[in-house]
């Protein structure tokens, strides 16, 4: 999946306003000096990846008793993820996890620790007091209800 296509999508496709990484600011070392500078390329790009964080794909799906939120956190385990609503704003930050087994140490690291930041705002039909979310295998599954003043309810009509 390109990440750089998925993200403008779901943003586009929320409005939301959450930060993004710059992809035309990340250098892969292939236009670096082949000599001296390799030495200092894992740390170079170790710094660079310090404060990007990645906007992780979401898709929304709205039904009448709320909305279901899906959002891609690869390798993020349970206690790396915050999600936090404040007033009518919902913010998620994770981090990934990569494990290395026991007793290798990597040489070489692209991907480093991925850290993900999407920030929402949220409608005053929703009601942020009783938000469920589930991690299951990457993927954070997050419902929020509508408020009961934004449920839809019939009328009852009296005979005058």
């Amino acid at each position: 999946m390109n990440t750089q296509t998925s993200t403008a999508a779901s943003t586009t496709r929320q409005g939301g306003n959450g930060s993004h990484l710059d992809y035309s600011s990340l250098n892969d070392g292939r236009n670096e000096r082949a000599s001296s500078d390799v030495a200092r390329q894992p740390r170079q790009q170790a710094q660079r990846y310090t404060q990007a964080t990645l906007t992780p794909p979401v898709d929304v799906v709205e039904d009448s008793s709320g909305i279901t939120l899906y959002a891609d956190l690869p390798g993020v385990p349970k206690d790396k993820l915050k999600l936090q609503v404040e007033a009518d704003t919902l913010t998620i930050e994770a981090e990934a996890a990569l494990n290395l087994p026991e007793g290798l140490q990597s040489s070489h690291t692209e991907v480093g620790l991925a850290r993900f930041h999407r920030v929402f705002t949220l409608s005053k039909e929703l009601d942020t007091e009783n938000v469920s979310a589930e991690l299951t295998q990457g993927v954070l599954k997050l419902r929020i209800p509508k408020a009961a003043h934004a449920q839809p309810r019939r009328i009852s009509i009296s005979a005058g």
